[in-house]
């Protein structure tokens, strides 16, 4: 099965928002055609009455297939697995019951939760060069509270080799490479196995081509945090 026409993944104009990052990297991986059109959200694009209609919930991705709109990436991500599914493309997903079911629970965990780390080590830190952005402040308590959460989870979850999280890649080890990048970008000291994780993860083609678009100039001073679907 192949696509009638380009699909369209809709994100926004800074090129930040995590979660288009990840259907961004799912559709590179299906090697589905698609084209990227962007929204300015700190000019209220989002909130357009043909976007909202769009998307329904106003926020971005959204992905375009034909007629049919959807938003929120892990909807989207799963939409992309079954309607072009393995082996006639690469999959997304573990194969396995159990590891699929625990790829989801890092994905939505990794959505849901951290919201210090998101907010005092953001996208925008992962995405832009370093002489764009403001001085980075120490982690406050919340935030050092919550790397301890992110790193404690990922011991379990990365195996010793640093490699994939289920022996073959899926959108799950992106997902949670982008999480620790934040604090790698940072300098934030976590241990050398999930540091080696998040830095091979984050050289896959799929990826670096999300990390090499050439973006606006970020001004931290009059640009809000790309929002997404929720806080970068």
């Amino acid at each position: 099965m192949t696509t009638a026409a380009p699909l369209v993944l809709y994100g926004d104009s800074m090129w930040t928002s995590p979660y288009v990052l990840s259907c961004f990297v799912g559709l590179s991986e299906k090697m589905l055609p698609f084209e990227v059109k962007t929204l300015a959200l700190d000019q209220a694009d989002h909130r357009a009455a043909a976007y909202v209609d769009l998307s329904f919930t106003a926020r971005v991705p959204t992905l375009l297939d034909g007629d049919f709109a959807l938003s929120e990436s892990s909807a989207i991500l799963e939409y992309l697995e079954d309607k072009w599914p393995a082996p006639s493309f690469a999959a997304l997903f573990p194969s396995d019951l159990k590891a699929r079911a625990r790829a989801r629970q890092i994905m939505a965990w990794v959505r849901s939760d951290l919201m210090p780390i998101r907010e005092e080590r953001s996208a925008e830190s992962v995405l832009h060069p370093e002489a764009q952005l403001l001085p980075r402040k120490p982690l406050s308590a919340e935030g050092r509270a919550a790397v301890a959460r992110l790193v404690g989870f990922a011991e379990r979850l990365v195996p010793d080799d640093a490699g994939h999280l289920f022996g073959a890649w899926c959108i799950a080890d992106s997902d949670l490479a982008m999480m620790l990048q934040r604090l790698v970008k940072a300098g934030e000291p976590i241990p050398a196995r999930l540091q080696k994780f998040a830095e091979r993860e984050w050289q896959r083609p799929s990826l670096q081509a999300f990390v090499n678009v050439v973006r606006p100039t970020y001004q931290p001073s009059a640009a809000p945090p790309a929002k997404g679907e929720k806080t970068p």
